[in-house]
C-alpha cells in the first residue's frame, strides 16, 4: 500500500481512515486564494517582465532594483523566485563566462625521448620576495632531465629557447615528441605554441588546479628542494646555477630511481638499463647459488625495468577484461 500513497501523495493515515468508515471522503481540501496574493494578470505580467530580452540575463534582485529606480514596482524578489519556480525556470540567470571542461590528459610513453614533462619552480634568493625561476625540462619514461635552466624571471622567450636547445640536443625528429606542463603563462605562451608547432611537437596541459595531471616534474622538484644541501636561499643567480649543475649531474647520473627499477635515469635514457638489468641478474643469481638456505620462495631477480609510463593511465573497461565478453 505504501507504494500506491506515495503516488497518489495521500497519507497512509487517511487511506486507513476511509477504510474503517467508507462514508469519509478522499478529497483533498484546495488552499484558499489569499487575498493578498498576485492575480492571475499579475502574475503573468510578472513572468513577462522578467523572461524579457531585457531582463533574461539578470538575477531576480538586479531586476527589483532596476525596475525601483525606473519608479516601478512588481512584486517583491522572493515571489519573482517563486514564478519562476513553479515554471522550473530557477537556474543561473547571470550573463557571465562559462568555464569550458577541461578533459583529463591520458598519455603514455614507451621510450625515452616520446613524452617530456616540463615545469618553473621558484628557488628563494637573498632577500625577502627575490626568487628565481628554475626551468626543468624531465623525460617522462627515463626521468632523465633533458634541460634546465636559471633566470632572474618567467618569460616565454626564454622557455622557447630552452625548449629548443634541448630538442636540438637529443636529435628530436618531426612528429616524434610530446611535451606536457601545466598553464602556467609561459606554458600557454604563442612564442612557445609556434615554437612546439614549427617542430612539429604535440603540446599538451594539465587540467586548472590539478597537480597530479603533471606528477613527474612535481615529484622531481621535490627531490631538488629535499637534498640535505639544498640552501634556505641562493645568494645570486649564479650561484642557484652551480647548486643545479652539481644536483641535476647526481640525479641524471648517480640517483638510483625506484620508478624505473632503481636505475639511474642515464642509464634508462641511453638504451644501457637492459645490460645492467642482466649483470645484476647473474650477481643475484651467484649470491643464491651460494647461500641457497636464505632465499626459499623464488630466486631473486632485481626489480623490473619500465615498459610504460602513463600520465594518468585509463581505468580499464570491466569487459576489456573479459576476452569471452561475460
Amino acid at each position: 500500500m505504501l507504494p500506491a500513497c506515495a503516488a497518489l501523495a495521500v497519507p497512509r493515515s487517511s487511506f486507513y481512515r476511509r477504510a474503517a468508515k467508507p462514508s469519509l471522503r478522499l478529497v483533498r481540501s484546495s488552499r484558499p486564494h489569499h487575498p493578498r496574493a498576485l492575480g492571475p494578470e499579475e502574475r503573468e505580467q510578472v513572468v513577462g517582465v522578467v523572461n524579457s530580452e531585457r531582463f533574461v540575463d539578470l538575477a531576480p534582485r538586479e531586476i527589483y532594483a532596476t525596475l525601483l529606480d525606473e519608479g516601478t514596482y512588481l512584486c517583491s524578489v522572493s515571489t519573482m523566485y517563486r514564478l519562476l519556480r513553479e515554471r522550473g525556470e530557477v537556474r543561473e540567470r547571470r550573463d557571465q563566462l562559462r568555464h569550458p571542461v577541461y578533459s583529463k590528459p591520458e598519455l603514455l610513453a614507451t621510450g625515452p625521448n616520446q613524452l617530456w614533462s616540463w615545469d618553473i619552480t621558484k628557488l628563494k634568493g637573498p632577500a625577502k620576495w627575490v626568487y628565481f625561476s628554475l626551468y626543468v625540462i624531465l623525460d617522462v619514461f627515463s626521468r632523465y632531465v633533458v634541460g634546465w635552466m636559471v633566470a632572474h624571471r618567467e618569460a616565454a622567450v626564454l622557455a622557447e629557447r630552452l625548449i629548443k636547445e634541448s630538442c636540438q640536443r637529443q636529435g628530436i625528429v618531426p612528429g616524434q615528441l610530446t611535451i606536457h606542463a601545466d598553464r602556467g603563462s609561459s606554458m600557454q605562451s604563442k612564442t612557445v605554441a609556434q615554437l612546439l608547432l614549427d617542430l612539429r611537437v604535440v603540446k599538451t596541459h594539465s587540467r586548472p588546479h590539478v597537480s597530479n595531471d603533471n606528477p613527474y616534474s612535481e615529484s622531481q622538484f621535490k627531490t631538488l628542494k629535499y637534498r640535505p644541501e639544498f640552501p634556505e636561499r641562493f645568494g645570486c643567480a649564479e650561484d642557484a646555477r652551480v647548486f643545479c649543475r652539481t644536483f641535476f649531474t647526481w640525479y641524471n647520473t648517480e640517483h638510483h630511481h625506484s620508478g624505473i627499477g632503481l636505475m639511474t635515469p642515464e642509464v634508462v635514457h641511453y638504451g644501457r638499463a637492459q645490460h645492467v638489468w642482466e649483470e645484476r641478474k647473474h650477481v643475484l643469481q651467484a649470491a643464491a647459488a651460494a647461500h641457497p638456505e636464505r632465499f626459499v620462495r623464488k630466486p631473486p631477480m632485481p626489480p623490473a625495468l619500465p615498459t610504460a609510463v602513463w600520465i594518468n593511465k585509463p581505468k580499464e573497461q570491466p569487459w576489456k577484461s573479459d576476452p569471452e565478453g561475460h
